[in-house]
């Protein structure tokens, strides 16, 4: 993933942010916010997602650090998003499985998914891929008047 890619990115990731409660955002961002995910994922594996037939941009995947002290250098923060229209075809798992490749690769050894409640899809996505509920903060976010608990699930990766 590169600034190239900021404007497919952000189209993607405000839909989610429109239209669902898998961005925590309430509002769109603008493209330019696109810099804060450069930012975020420095020296981390981070991909665009495209349709091999179209050469589109059909997602984007990224780790980033849980925490920035290095006593948690062995654990990572997982984001993905897929354009609606290709949810559901193995994208995300695919897009996992490389993550995963790639953390143990750096030496990570935890991966955590920070969700919605109200993202069930996102929450049963995880658990069938060997994610397990590791903590839960009751009633923390409030979108669109509605508010919701949010998900921690963690996968331990072996080395």
């Amino acid at each position: 993933m590169t600034i190239d890619h900021g404007k497919e990115v952000m189209t993607i990731f405000n839909y989610y942010v429109e239209h669902s409660y898998a961005a925590y955002f309430e509002n769109k961002l603008p493209d330019s916010f696109f810099s804060m995910f450069i930012e975020m994922t420095k020296g981390y594996p981070a991909y665009v997602i495209k349709d091999n037939a179209t050469d589109k941009v059909i997602g984007f995947c990224f780790l980033k650090p849980y925490n920035p002290l290095p006593v948690f250098k062995h654990t990572a923060e997982i984001t993905y998003f897929i354009t609606k229209d290709d949810v559901g075809k193995g994208i995300g798992k695919a897009a996992l499985k490389l993550l995963i490749d790639e953390g143990k690769a750096m030496g990570i050894k935890q991966i955590l998914a920070s969700i919605s409640s109200l993202n069930e899809p996102s929450i049963a996505f995880h658990r069938r891929n060997g994610f397990r509920e590791c903590g839960r903060f009751l009633k923390i976010g409030k979108k669109n008047e509605n508010l919701f608990d949010v998900v921690w699930m963690e996968k331990e990766i072996s080395q």
